[in-house]
């Protein structure tokens, strides 16, 4: 073998190495929910020495989209591999990110109160069953489609809790949807009679939190993106958020065009810059011992006459 041979063989090896070193690990995981009378899933990928370390960690929930399942990020989006890539290369800190299941746009509908279970199932249960720092600079959230309609309802409702957000062809359509769009026939949206509701629709919208939040202090730093050739016109709407927002957060709402529909090619190309512009706000992991000693001053702050 020559010594050419020989190192390309070692810088394979180096490289598998590293490749192993920074690989995180995706579970599926279930809790009882009292909000939806049944289990609540969720997917889970823990970075590369989740178990070891006796760190907390900035946490980020990813929505799927219309009719889809806690399975899809994993599965189709290819969330695992980009994770590991952008942490070995430093574009975002190491971070848990939970992918739950909701049989809903993530809103209280007629078929399920998925937004409630969300706010007040989901992310307690979340920060006390695994190792996240329970605080607004370490928590974002981001979703495509129907995912990024309801990322787009939560920040813009309760801003107080997400540090970044990111919401990729986002099915946020003023004043409705198109026909095309299966909001027109999930159960989230269908009354008694099986009919839309197109009043459920708007109140439940992000235009019916715009104003409100423009009021806020909060502000939340939104990525946006969208399809060339989306067939529901998503790019249009995501410059409609964009145009909304630009004058309250001029430097902190970007939006990015890619080549394609509303597919995921088009998500999947898009998640690195996603996942890299929620990094860029979320604070780091931080020892259990400094989180400790920060809740302790907390409570005596909060105790203080």
């Amino acid at each position: 073998m020559t010594i050419r041979h020989t190192l390309a063989a070692l810088l394979g090896l180096a490289l598998l190495w590293m490749g192993k070193l920074q690989a995180g690990e995706v579970t599926y995981h279930r809790f009882a929910s009292e909000v939806l009378g049944r289990d609540y899933p969720y997917a889970l990928y823990l970075p590369e020495g989740y178990h070891e370390s006796e760190q907390a960690y900035p946490v980020l929930y990813l929505l799927h989209g219309s009719f889809g399942s806690e399975r899809d990020w994993v599965e189709s989006g290819g969330l695992r591999q980009t994770a590991d890539r952008l942490i070995r290369e430093g574009r975002m800190p190491p971070m848990v990110i939970v992918m739950p299941g909701s049989e809903s746009w993530w809103i209280d509908g007629h078929n399920e109160a998925a937004r409630t279970a969300f706010l007040d199932e989901l992310m307690p249960y979340i920060e006390q069953a695994w190792r996240v720092v329970p605080q607004r600079e370490w928590r974002a959230i981001a979703g495509l489609s129907a995912g990024g309609y309801g990322t787009l309802n939560f920040i813009l409702e309760r801003p107080e809790l997400f540090a970044a957000a990111a919401a990729l062809s986002p099915a946020s359509y003023h004043p409705l949807p198109p026909r095309r769009s299966t909001a027109w026939r999930h159960p989230a949206f269908l009354d008694a009679a099986g009919r839309f509701d197109e009043a459920l629709w708007q109140r439940s919208n992000y235009t019916a939190y715009l104003t409100d939040y423009l009021e806020r202090e909060e502000v939340v730093p939104l990525y946006l993106s969208a399809g060339h050739r989306d067939p529901y016109n998503a790019e249009h709407h995501a410059r409609v958020v964009r145009q909304a927002l630009l004058p309250y957060q001029p430097e902190l709402v970007t939006m990015e065009v890619l080549n394609g529909g509303h597919t995921w090619r088009v998500w999947r190309a898009s998640l690195p810059n996603a996942l890299t512009w929620v990094g860029r706000f979320l604070q780091g992991p931080v020892s259990l011992e400094t989180l400790a000693e920060s809740r302790v001053a907390e409570e005596k702050v909060a105790e203080a006459p």
